[in-house]
């Protein structure tokens, strides 16, 4: 007659907890990698307040003219891509399923020396921030959002720039990551750089 192993129960504790983040990592894993398509950011552009020209890099005036402050708005262009795009007499094709609705945005300002914000010290470059955008690419789609934020050019370290026109500035990469997900529900992401530098810039009147 055989005799059952007693384990220790500290032990099998361990292999449920083991066994039970594997397989959470795992699906999550299976989730991001099962859509079939992603995004391709094609063009990425910046304009100076609600009625700038948007161009590929921007100058953010931290005081508009008459005293206030404005947000910048970013555009970006972006299309579907296929991970598997078929052959060239059987190409790829999106169908319903396939289309991704981009809901959120994540900004980062990275200083061209490498400074970054650390806490409990005077921030560098303005804060990072998250937004709220719903619009869903089917083929290839142009949207615009908030790049610079109104509220960052009444805090540190824009704050510090008025007055001193060009004789101070801060120079930055943008780093946006754009964040959504296929019709069945796979998440998927893509990131983008433009140059965007502040400075009381001079005012046309």
């Amino acid at each position: 007659m055989g005799c059952a192993r007693r384990w220790p129960r500290g032990l099998v504790l361990g292999f449920v907890l083991a066994w039970c983040v594997v397989s959470v990592s795992c699906n999550d894993q299976v989730t991001d990698s099962r859509a079939a398509t992603g995004l391709v950011l094609e063009v990425l552009q910046g304009s100076a307040g609600p009625a700038g020209a948007f161009g590929g890099s921007l100058a953010s005036d931290v005081v508009a003219d008459g005293g206030g402050v404005f947000r910048d708005l970013g555009r970006v262009g972006m299309r579907l891509s296929f991970k598997d795009p078929g052959t060239s007499g059987n190409p790829s094709s999106p169908t319903s399923a396939n289309w991704i609705t981009v809901t959120r945005y994540h900004v980062e300002y990275l200083r061209g020396d490498g400074r970054r914000n650390m806490p409990g010290e005077d921030p560098v470059v303005p804060l990072a921030f998250d937004g709220g955008v719903t619009f869903t690419v089917v083929d290839i789609i142009s949207h615009e959002f908030t790049l610079v934020r109104a509220q960052a050019k009444l805090e540190p370290p824009l704050l510090a720039l008025r007055g001193l026109g060009g004789a101070a500035l801060i120079a930055t990469v943008a780093e946006i990551t754009f964040f959504g997900h296929d019709q069945t529900g796979a998440a998927t992401s893509a990131t983008g750089f433009i140059n965007v530098t502040f400075a009381d810039f001079s005012d046309p009147s």
